[in-house]
């Protein structure tokens, strides 16, 4: 198999990059979809669909009228605010790609193009890119499923872990709120009278940090915390919010109900519980890994290897459909959502064509579902 041209990669990702895309501005999404469109157009001959979701753009490419066999997975939002470019310019400099965006994932989506369009026969293939991935999926949550169930297989186009590890295992992930109301009073003349909602969360960020469990490898971490009004005033109300990392099913859903079983320490205060579970753990097809094993070995690429990661991805919601997942199939190189943030040009080519070589293995797999891979 010839190696994709690495001058043609680099070009459509600078222009991807190029083309700003925080995930909170809906505006910016849907010019970078117009953008991602045309460099599709370019490589697959044919136009995506453009699917706007709470006003979220998100693009869709099917292949032929049967059903849906393998689903190219990728984002095209960014966590880079507007006018990072200006900061953190396009670049290539001594084999090393820089940019807003470039490793995580906007290097990816432009592989997964480029790795279908290498395909002799797209037939069965669909390829999804969401626009609101780092927002935990809020819109597209219920387009990645549909999109995925009945797979066989799903290439998640994230980036790779270090050194190039395929991501075959990522801790599933709860997002909680917890609101907290008491009682308004003056902080000199009266603060027995009040019910302080800053003493009430601070009950309940200590309640719920006590969920973790180090040894499993659950991590419960209150993060944005907020309570009062004024210097001199008893605060009325406070909240927290508690991020839940766990590498089990099990783990999560103890942690779901001992959330919601919280109680207020402080008589007359209130706690109310929102959120809750977001994506599930992800345990990758073992299957789909010793195939992009034995393809490298094919390729002469050299052995890959694999890494468990606490990060989740939209390949946590297709693992948990039970259709076989590879993840991290995207970039290689380091510094996500960093100032470091990049991407080595080298293995663009690489593993693009390794990308094409798994598609092809899993689509040319015809028949039953005996012979699809676990």
């Amino acid at each position: 198999m010839t190696e994709p041209d690495v001058r043609a990669l680099l070009s459509d990702i600078e222009t991807l990059v190029c083309c700003e895309s925080p995930s909170s501005d809906h505006a910016a999404v849907a010019r970078s979809a117009e953008v991602l469109a045309g460099v599709g157009r370019a490589l697959l001959g044919v136009e995506p669909e453009r699917i706007v979701l709470d006003g979220c753009t998100h693009l869709r490419w099917r292949f032929g009228d049967g059903p849906r066999r393998v689903l190219l997975l990728g984002h095209h939002d960014t966590v880079w605010p507007a006018g990072s470019l200006e900061s953190h310019p396009f670049s290539v400099t001594d084999g090393i790609l820089r940019g807003p965006g470039c490793f995580d994932m906007k290097a990816g989506v432009v592989m997964a193009l480029h790795a279908a369009a290498a395909l002799p026969d797209r037939t069965g293939l669909s390829i999804l890119v969401t626009g609101d991935e780092e927002l935990g999926s809020p819109s597209s949550r219920g387009l990645i499923e549909e999109e995925a169930r009945g797979c066989e297989a799903a290439f998640v186009l994230e980036a790779s872990a270090d050194g190039g590890a395929l991501k075959t295992r990522r801790k599933g992930v709860s997002h909680y709120r917890i609101e907290v109301t008491g009682r308004a009073a003056h902080a000199g003349l009266e603060p027995e009278n009040g019910v302080n909602a800053g003493i009430e969360v601070s009950h309940q960020v200590l309640a719920a940090a006590a969920l973790a469990d180090p040894e499993r490898g659950t991590s419960v971490v209150p993060t944005v915390i907020s309570a009062g009004t004024t210097v001199n005033t008893v605060p009325a109300a406070a909240s927290v919010a508690v991020d839940v990392r766990v590498w089990d099913d099990a783990e999560q859903l103890r942690v779901d109900r001992a959330m919601r079983e919280l109680r207020p320490v402080l008589e007359n205060a209130q706690v109310r519980i929102h959120g809750g579970i977001n994506r599930p753990p992800l345990e990758a097809s073992a299957g789909l890994f010793r195939l992009a094993q034995e393809l490298s070995a094919d390729l002469g690429f050299g052995e890959l290897a694999e890494a468990s990661v606490g990060g989740a991805s939209d390949g946590n919601y297709t693992a948990g459909l039970g259709v076989p997942t590879l993840d991290g199939l995207g970039a290689v190189g380091g510094g996500a959502h960093a100032d470091h943030e990049h991407v080595v040009v080298a293995e663009l080519p690489r593993r693009t064509a390794l990308l094409t070589a798994l598609v092809e293995n899993v689509l040319t797999l015809r028949g039953s579902r005996e012979r699809s891979i676990p």
